[in-house]
């Protein structure tokens, strides 16, 4: 998609705008009161419970996804391990919710993580862990961002399962040997779980990987218990346009997100019984080769917060605009990643016709970045693909268009025409790629340096 007309509003901003635009209001909380920082956070271990979740799900508007839908199925990872993962309830007993809480007595931020690491033998003996537990399904399923082609009630988004087996053993190690860490933070509006494809992919390479829901931006979160946290977005939306305070609403999603990232950072950093981390990953994680990658604002969240802290060694932005704006072109309101650039390792995947002389924030990333000590910026556009590419959508959406009978044209409009098998196949390579040499040093054979006749559907951007 070209400059113009055709351009969608910023990719992070509109994600959050489409929950309104979209008619798929649902009531929040409470408005938000407490402001957010960016700033270190001093924490409380949360516990850490099971991947499985309660059996039924929530029946409010009669919106649950019907039992004869059949269950979709995502790509089995590539590399060598199986997976295992586990889910962690954390809190935040230094910062309030920013978003004033939903549920009554819970007034701390509260986050539910998912880790996902290399599995030992007999992994497959455990149960494959779902994308979405039933309840948060069913609010996914009234709030998503394929409203306008899918309508509720048509697709059981809670049966599809991951390549992660929920309590597996992790992997036997070499004395000594430590696993490199990625976090992964989501596209605004969308759960942890629906990056799940390459974050399969990189703990069956070796990588322990961590997925964090944003609570209250996310349709829902569910919470040990069967609590359930849903999305406050519409409603503050809708406060932000009436106020004339947009701006400001994107400047707090993006602090939010960034002191989200630091304080599960703090927490992995934990040791011994303090650690929220069950037994067999404690003492596991090298946290001086950590990396971060998200998709539309969670690919924001990985530079911004690699600008903000030097725990993070490397990021990679899957087409998310990197500053306070509506659109892609937009210079005004940029972000601090935008006006001091980075000094470290950063990826830039676009979809077709972003880039980072289309994307103003990307521009100024890349300009203010030119001659600083350890940076290094690659700028890729993965030909015929759309925003929603970077999600499992690229593997769901066709098989929803099965179900519900949508047209071709309708499955291009949401993730392109790029084919799903190779549009997979490029991110995987490229992504790991990238991590593998920035966190674990190893060659790549110049796939990042040059265009690769394996992946002819990936543009190097000068």
């Amino acid at each position: 998609m070209g400059a113009g007309a055709e351009r969608r509003v910023a990719r992070w901003g509109a994600a959050v705008g489409v929950l309104v635009m979209g008619g798929a209001l649902v009531a929040g909380g409470a408005a938000a009161t407490a402001g957010t920082t960016a700033g270190k956070s001093s924490t409380t271990a949360g516990t850490a419970t099971g991947e499985s979740s309660p059996p039924a799900v929530a029946r409010s508007g009669g919106a649950g996804a019907p039992r004869a839908a059949a269950a979709m199925t995502l790509p089995a990872p590539t590399g060598r391990h199986q997976v295992g993962t586990v889910v962690l309830h954390l809190m935040d007993r230094q910062r309030r919710d920013p978003w004033g809480g939903g549920t009554p007595g819970h007034r701390y931020r509260e986050l539910m993580v998912s880790v996902r690491y290399p599995a030992g033998a007999g992994a497959g003996r455990y149960p494959r862990a779902a994308q979405l537990t039933p309840r948060e399904a069913a609010a996914f399923d009234r709030m998503n961002s394929f409203s306008e082609h899918v309508p509720p009630g048509k697709v059981a988004w809670h049966a599809t399962r991951t390549a992660a087996h929920t309590g597996a053993p992790v992997a036997a190690r070499r004395p000594g040997q430590r696993l490199p860490v990625v976090l992964y933070s989501p596209g605004a509006g969308d759960p942890r779980g629906f990056g799940s494809t390459l974050c399969d992919e990189l703990a069956s390479r070796g990588y322990v990987v961590v997925t964090v829901d944003h609570t209250y931006e996310a349709p829902a979160v569910e919470f040990p218990g069967g609590r359930l946290a849903r999305s406050v977005m519409p409603a503050e939306v809708v406060k932000a346009q009436k106020a004339g305070r947009m701006t400001e609403l994107l400047r707090k999603v993006s602090a939010v997100r960034v002191a989200d990232t630091r304080f599960v950072l703090d927490e992995l950093g934990r040791h011994g019984d303090a650690s929220p981390l069950p037994r067999g990953l404690r003492g596991a994680l090298d946290l001086g080769a950590v990396g971060m990658f998200g998709q539309s604002a969670g690919g924001f969240t990985a530079a911004q917060t690699m600008h903000d802290d030097r725990r993070i060694r490397a990021a990679a932005n899957l087409d998310g605009v990197m500053g306070y704006t509506q659109r892609d072109d937009d210079p005004s309101n940029p972000s601090t990643v935008g006006r001091d650039g980075v000094d470290r390792p950063l990826l830039l995947m676009g979809m077709d016709g972003d880039t980072h002389h289309t994307v103003a924030s990307w521009g100024a990333v890349w300009e203010h970045s030119r001659g600083r000590d350890g940076a290094w910026l690659r700028d890729l556009t993965l030909r015929g693909s759309r925003h929603a590419t970077y999600t499992d959508a690229e593997t769901l959406i066709p098989q929803v268009a099965r179900q519900v009978g949508l047209s071709r044209a309708e499955v291009t409009k949401m993730i392109g025409s790029v084919r799903p098998a190779r549009a997979v196949a490029a991110q995987r390579a490229y992504v790991s790629t990238f991590f593998d040499r920035w966190l674990r040093g190893r060659g790549d054979g110049g796939l990042l340096d040059r265009p690769s006749a394996r992946y002819p559907e990936v543009r190097f951007v000068p």
